[in-house]
């Protein structure tokens, strides 16, 4: 079983509109809203493609009473922790004419030590093949928060800022920067630097996305760079979880590295043509499989 951890769940709002404009009013087109935060994510997309998946999260007030009607209705199997505040909502706005993506993501509910304590425990009951540990630490959590849910097994750490440098204590199997994250917390340029930077700090290995230009794996068996066949226009939102989801599939099943990539970046791109973060395409994802290029990458090239 694969287990991810959302310390700091949300209910995702997403608003289609023609354009957006400052300082005008907008009508839009279509409003969607369901349970989210990255950890939720990455469930959604591995519970699509078959895998056993379990999800634990925060959820407290009205809007936690939402998600979790809503991961019920979905079929997904979770895990909630009741708080005394109230679940936090995220606005994504879409613009059809441009393809532009616009985030609003509130800080969440502050947790007691309490609240924290019992999320702790709940994750550390379970013993899964792979556990991934996703998105912001809420206000109130712990700095290394991420350092005390890891565990001893295989695990992914996905977030950024200094819940990143800190949950690198934990050891985790993997971490996920972008390379605008990387750069933040290494102050290097160069991608591949800065995942040895990760690595030299606790991370086992580091997988960096870089957008259109695909993914670059440093690990301790070699350096990958693996790039998808197109370039995609949709909503971006959950691409990065979908990587997350890959890696997480990846690990569990104990694949070369070459293989986890390949899917991770068909499973990106299936992400951006789904309307939803968390949602999938799952025939570009199977035909993009046999079209993903992966490289190792030569020391002299990094």
């Amino acid at each position: 079983m694969i287990v991810t951890v959302t310390p700091n769940a949300a209910l995702d709002v997403t608003y289609t509109v023609d354009s957006l404009v400052p300082d005008a009013v907008h009508r839009a087109r279509d409003v969607r809203r369901r349970a989210g935060g990255k950890g939720v994510n990455v469930a959604r997309v591995l519970h699509s493609l078959g895998a056993d998946v379990r999800l634990i999260a925060t959820a407290g007030g009205v809007t936690g009473a939402e998600v979790a009607a809503e991961l019920g209705a979905a079929g997904l199997a979770a895990e909630l922790v009741p708080i005394a505040g109230e679940t936090r909502r995220t606005t994504t706005v879409l613009s059809t004419v441009d393809g532009s993506v616009t985030l609003l993501n509130e800080p969440g509910p502050e947790l007691s030590a309490a609240e924290w304590a019992v999320l702790v425990e709940r994750v550390h009951r379970r013993a899964p093949d792979v556990l991934v540990c996703s998105g912001s630490l809420p206000p109130g959590a712990p700095a290394d928060g991420y350092a005390r849910l890891l565990g001893g097994g295989p695990s992914i750490l996905d977030t950024s800022g200094a819940a990143l440098l800190a949950g690198l204590a934990g050891r985790p199997a993997v971490v996920k920067p972008n390379a605008d994250e990387l750069r933040e917390v290494t102050g290097l340029t160069d991608p591949v630097a800065a995942a040895r930077e990760l690595r030299r700090r606790g991370a086992g290995a580091v997988v960096v996305s870089l957008g259109a230009d695909g993914l670059v794996a440093v690990t301790a068996s070699g350096t990958w760079h693996a790039t998808p066949s197109t370039v995609l226009t949709g909503n971006s939102t959950g691409a990065g979880d979908a990587v997350v989801a890959a890696l997480a599939l990846g690990l569990s099943r104990r694949e070369p590295w070459p293989e986890i990539l390949r899917r991770a970046v068909a499973l990106s791109g299936a992400a951006v043509l789904g309307p939803l973060a968390g949602d999938v395409d799952l025939a570009h994802y199977h035909r993009e499989l046999e079209l993903v290029a992966v490289r190792a990458r030569p020391e002299q090239e990094l």
